[in-house]
């Protein structure tokens, strides 16, 4: 038993020596088994940690103290919308202070791209709603919201001047339309528009292809277009004010946070007299209406500054229409009217200046010589040379230059220009040299836009132009302003404003004057293009002849006027039915001249003289209201 039990436990002896064994190992197995990873790697991923963790907290601090105000202005101003208030326009007075052009209240609807809806349904959806409140079409407010860049926060124009129930109506559901707004702003009203439209012109919204040469403006601002709205724009308009308001994550204002406030653009004083132009503007339009005709134009002018008083084109139209926002129809009817309303005849028009250059004719040759105040040539209703017979409206007889412009006789205009009997005449190349010197051929420079050249020809022309020579015939129309020769009417009133004043050509102004919100003034005074054009002995022989045209000429019916006037008739042929355009200059009182009076007729018959009518009832009213108080 002993031995049984004895060889029992030795079995079990054994057994736990041979799994002891099985468990032994050694040092290097030991310690791979209690560090599976490579020291080295742990090590490197250790350091890696550890300077991601220093270079992490680097960069916070960086950010959060060092430019922490930095980031926090710049979260403040991505809150924070800077808004332009609109600077009022300046105002346009005449010389005497009337005001012509003044500012009236009016709202826009625009909207800010960054701050519309992203997805492009709700955006079409929110155009269908806002047409409807506007009375447009759905198309026409999605035209303008399909393709804008919605990063922007330039504002752009849906509609302008809208009424004051459809501002209540948008402004009551806004949260219906984000990213929408109205906008107060300013339009023109023009007074009397239709009697002032030329000279005044008008402002409107600026177009895209006008931000080209006006980056500064942006699209929901005016800007002027034509007349003096146009050429003075840098005075009339002012400075836009900016108002910064804080807004919510949909652009809608919450707080304003400062204002600065706009300055007004400079107001304009005008060498205009309203109340002349107005009467001339009726005056005309009455013998239009009486003679059945439908065109005419005229400029009155201070021969002594050329300061342009009075400019009346008709037909005309009313500028308030593009202030307001002209419709498609409206402006349409505007371009397709064949009478052409908004073509301004006084300084785009070019005509033949007819007899009207006969006194400039007269200065030439005097000059020259080729005639003397006391040449007589002879007039028996025209003269023929080669072959071809010159015309005169009728035999004058023996005439000196002095009765040859009172009675406008062609023959001794043609023997002046061209050379006729004894008289050498002057030839084209001089003629050319005059009519020059007096400002015909070259815009005048007058502050309005739009002034046409007119035209003198010579012989290189002709021979370039129709490969023909010059011909004695071409210098006879010449010399009594027909032919190739054209002319405005304001460079004939300047013209015979240098006449009048003794021989000095000044540039035509309509601005006197521009005046800020300050009392500072520019002032425009007058500029002489060229002095002493004569000398002032030859001129008081053309003044004299000019002032027989009254007296015992073409124009007697003035002479009843309680004023002393000078003047000269001139009709010009045009077309092949016997029409003409009629034409009286004149200047008064006549030994001190201080306005001048162009006015041209168009289309009436050949032996018509509707412009002197015209004048008469001008003049009496000038003595009557500024001559004789």
């Amino acid at each position: 038993m002993i031995d049984g039990k004895y060889q029992i436990k030795r079995e079990l002896i054994d057994r736990y020596e041979v799994e002891d064994s099985l468990m032994t190992v050694t040092e290097q197995e030991a310690s791979r088994v209690e560090n599976p990873f490579n020291k080295k790697l742990l090590n490197i991923f250790w350091f890696f940690s550890l300077a991601s963790l220093f270079v992490m907290g680097g960069r916070i601090f960086y950010l959060g103290v060092v430019k922490g105000e930095y980031y926090r202005e710049v979260a403040k101003e991505n809150s924070i919308r800077s808004v332009s208030i609109k600077a009022p326009r300046g105002k346009i007075y005449d010389r005497y202070g009337q005001v012509l052009v003044n500012n009236m209240p009016s709202m826009d609807v625009v909207a800010v791209p960054a701050d519309l809806p992203a997805d492009s349904s709700e955006r079409e959806n929110i155009a269908e709603k806002l047409a409807g409140i506007l009375g447009m079409n759905k198309g026409e407010v999605w035209g303008i919201l399909e393709n804008v860049k919605l990063s922007s926060l330039s504002p752009i124009l849906v509609k302008e001047n809208i009424s004051q129930e459809e501002a209540l109506t948008i402004e009551g559901k806004k949260e219906n339309f984000p990213g929408f707004s109205v906008e107060k702003n300013a339009v023109r009203r023009y007074e009397d528009g239709l009697i002032f439209s030329h000279i005044l012109g008008y402002e409107g919204k600026i177009r895209p292809e006008e931000l080209k040469e006006n980056p500064d403006y942006v699209l929901t601002d005016y800007i002027g277009k034509q007349g003096i709205e146009k050429s003075y724009e840098n005075k009339l308009r002012g400075k836009n004010g900016i108002k910064r308001i804080e807004v919510d994550s949909i652009g809608r204002a919450k707080r304003e946070v400062g204002v600065v406030s706009p300055e007004p653009g400079s107001d304009l004083i005008l060498n205009i007299d309203a109340q002349l132009q107005k009467k001339l503007f009726d005056s005309m339009n009455n013998v239009l209406e009486e003679k059945q005709l439908k065109t005419a134009t005229a400029v009155a002018i201070n021969p002594n500054d050329g300061g342009i008083l009075a400019m009346v084109s008709i037909p005309s139209f009313d500028n308030n229409l593009f202030a307001s926002g002209i419709s498609s129809e409206q402006y349409q009817n505007l371009m397709n009217d064949p009478l052409r309303p908004m073509f301004d005849r006084s300084i785009s028009g070019e005509y033949a200046p007819g007899s009207t250059i006969k006194p400039l004719l007269a200065s030439a040759a005097l000059t020259e010589g080729t005639i003397t105040p006391q040449t007589q040539v002879e007039s028996r209703g025209g003269i023929s040379v080669g072959g071809y017979s010159f015309g005169d409206w009728k035999a004058h007889g023996f005439t000196d230059v002095r009765r040859a412009i009172a009675v406008s006789s062609d023959v001794f205009f043609y023997s002046v220009g061209g050379g006729y009997g004894n008289v050498k005449g002057l030839g084209m190349e001089k003629m050319k040299q005059y009519y020059n010197l007096f400002g015909f051929g070259s815009a005048s420079g007058i502050d309005i836009p739009g002034e046409a050249e007119g035209f003198i020809p010579d012989e290189k022309w002709k021979l370039d132009t129709f490969g023909e020579k010059w011909y004695i015939g071409n210098s006879y129309h010449a010399s009594i302003g027909q032919g190739y020769i054209t002319a405005t009417p304001l460079q004939i009133a300047a013209y015979i404003s240098a006449v009048a004043n003794g021989g000095t050509l000044y540039q035509p102004r309509v601005v006197s004057q521009a005046r800020n919100l300050r009392g500072e003034t520019d002032n425009y005074p007058p500029q002489a293009i060229r002095k002493q054009l004569v000398s002032p002995q030859i001129l008081k022989v053309v003044q004299e002849g000019m002032r027989m045209t009254v007296t015992e000429g073409t124009a007697m019916s003035l002479n009843s006027l309680p004023i002393e006037i000078a003047g000269k008739t001139g009709t010009a042929q045009y077309g092949g039915e016997g029409k003409t355009h009629g034409w009286f200059v004149s200047y008064a009182p006549y030994e001190n001249p201080e306005i001048v009076l162009v006015v041209l007729v168009e289309g009436q018959g050949e032996e018509s003289y509707n412009a002197v009518p015209i004048v008469q009832d001008v003049y009496q009213w000038y003595w009557e209201n500024r001559m004789n108080k």
